[in-house]
């Protein structure tokens, strides 16, 4: 341990700290809770049930009958531990890239990426907005997930600036630069494309680099388990890394690869110039990257499985968009679609009386202490409503609400 970023830490006593601990809502403070403000902030995000739901969310190979296939939470573990290793030997908090690590896919669209692309393409054609999963992390830890309290009501989940940042700001490429971290307090909400501003805190800089280092060893092995790729591939994996690093091994896989780009990110780093990688080691990582798009991401057989993503959002959508009936929309559905569609109906209208001003039509469950986010006779809050429904879905979800929609 070489401890060089220890000064540096988001704990008390730095400058920072303070600004970085502020909560978005009132959370309640019980007397003898022993938990740091970032492990509180672990806690709500581990016991949420967005979180949950990333056990049936996949990234690159989705809906996938392979029980060794990458799933988000995997994914997220993965981040969790890389950034936990790369900040206890850096002396940075823990703690902090723990809670951000395991939000940071939170409300992450089903079918992976590719959902993610659809749901982008679905919303531009009828709100001005577009649809990024890191905003979209933000919007689900600050407006729509919530966690029951004590006495059993609903509330969000009302996480510290410095997590809710260190979410936000993950996306993207960083492999081309000194990663350091800003000094300026942003509103997030306003944060539109990834690199668009570094992380606020060193830790969130480590979550963004070890969100990287994290999948691109997982998707070379998941290709392989789904013979996507073969021999051949592997002798051009072992060659890029004698190639450009000098490392004969006998397997490239996950393991070798994080070892060997988390290993030289602790030695290159320093609080002086930044978090980076040698200059082998990021020709390296540039190759893989290069590798995984031309034989993984691009091949052919994922083809129809796009296909069939793009058929299975587009198809929700568009029937609940038929379901909007302005401010009488929710008794709209219960008579006309409950019957026909009862997982659809329900689940969605169970969303609609959770999220929405009900105008006194029908009295809002006490229960529900959350943030009110669509106004009902607001046709552009409507539209949101059904965004935010389908990129809370998992692939499993999806598919059982598509087969609803198709069974006769």
């Amino acid at each position: 341990m070489n401890g060089s970023f220890k000064g540096h830490a988001m704990v008390p006593g730095n400058p920072k700290y303070e600004s970085a601990i502020v909560r978005y809502g009132e959370l309640s403070q019980k007397p003898d809770d022993v938990r740091t403000p970032f492990e509180r902030d672990y806690t709500r995000i581990l016991h949420s049930r967005a979180y949950s739901r990333l056990k049936h969310k996949t990234q690159v190979f989705f809906a996938t009958q392979n029980d060794h296939i990458c799933t988000r939470i995997e994914h997220v573990n993965h981040v969790s531990s890389i950034s936990v290793a790369i900040c206890k030997h850096l002396g940075l908090n823990e703690e902090l890239a723990l809670a951000i690590a395991t939000g940071h896919d939170l409300g992450h669209a089903p079918f992976g990426h590719s959902g993610e692309k659809y749901i982008n393409q679905i919303i531009s054609r009828h709100i001005d907005r577009d649809f990024g999963h890191e905003k979209n992390s933000l919007r689900f830890i600050d407006k729509y997930e919530t966690l029951q309290n004590s006495k059993g009501f609903e509330q969000n989940l009302n996480l510290t600036y410095a997590v809710r940042d260190g979410i936000v700001s993950h996306c993207g490429e960083v492999e081309d630069e000194y990663l350091v971290p800003r000094d300026e307090i942003l509103l997030l909400e306003n944060i539109e494309k990834p690199n668009e501003n570094s992380p606020y805190t060193w830790e969130g800089c480590v979550v963004k680099i070890a969100d990287n280092i994290a999948y691109v060893g997982r998707d070379i092995e998941d290709a392989l388990r789904l013979n996507i790729l073969d021999g051949a591939h592997e002798h051009i994996l072992k060659d890029l890394l004698k190639d450009y690093v000098n490392i004969d091994i006998k397997k490239t896989n996950n393991t070798s690869l994080i070892y060997h780009l988390v290993t030289n990110l602790c030695d290159q780093s320093s609080p002086e110039d930044g978090m980076h990688y040698s200059e082998d080691h990021l020709k390296f990582l540039r190759a893989i990257k290069d590798f995984n798009y031309k034989y993984i991401y691009g091949n052919e057989r994922l083809v129809v499985f796009h296909d069939y993503a793009r058929l299975i959002l587009e198809s929700i959508f568009n029937m609940l968009l038929n379901f909007y009936k302005g401010p009488d929309t929710i008794e709209y559905i219960k008579s006309h679609y409950l019957a026909i569609y009862p997982e659809l109906s329900s689940t969605f209208i169970n969303k609609l009386e959770k999220y929405s001003d009900l105008g006194g039509l029908t009295a809002r469950n006490p229960r529900f202490k959350n943030k009110v986010i669509y106004q009902l006779e607001n046709r552009y809050d409507f539209i949101v409503a059904i965004i935010d429904y389908l990129s809370s879905m998992t692939d499993h979800f999806a598919i059982k609400i598509f087969d609803e929609l198709t069974t006769f």
